[in-house]
């Protein structure tokens, strides 16, 4: 099972802003370069973040982003839910597109199923709050990457 970029990024973003100390507002320049991401793709990724309700931005010269709800309140396996658009892990998924001469008898499918359902249910188990629990460490690691650039 391989995430999209656009999931992985969602992610990022989101580990990026929730640690932010005192609400500081990040912005996409800065997460670009921590991250090697273009800009023109984050910016697709905050705005759907924003419309998850996820996001809050700030416009302005002095503007940017932050969490809108706690990390508490954000599930990582509703948040990939949300950022996926394909779940057809194989081509007989795609009920439309996908073809394969085993489909009426093929156990595969259902096991295949099965095991994406457990993987997402996994991701429910876990929030932002759960993914930054080591905060400090990650701020350091974040802050080397704009110094860097």
């Amino acid at each position: 099972m391989n995430l999209t970029r656009f999931t992985d990024y969602s992610l990022r973003v989101l580990l990026y802003v929730a640690t932010q100390s005192d609400n500081r507002l990040a912005n996409i320049q800065e997460i670009a370069t921590v991250y090697g991401i273009s800009n023109h793709h984050l910016v697709k990724i905050v705005h759907k973040l924003g419309n998850l309700g996820l996001l809050e931005t700030v416009r302005g010269r002095h503007g940017g982003i932050r969490l809108a709800i706690r990390p508490e309140d954000i599930n990582v396996g509703w948040v990939v839910r949300q950022t996926e658009e394909n779940w057809n892990i194989v081509e007989c998924f795609d009920e439309e597109n996908g073809f394969c001469i085993l489909n009426p008898a093929c156990r595969l499918k259902n096991i295949l199923a099965k095991a994406l359902q457990a993987y997402l249910a996994e991701l429910d188990h876990y929030t932002l709050a759960d993914l930054i629990i080591n905060r400090e460490t990650l701020q350091e690691l974040l802050s080397s990457g704009i110094k860097e650039s």
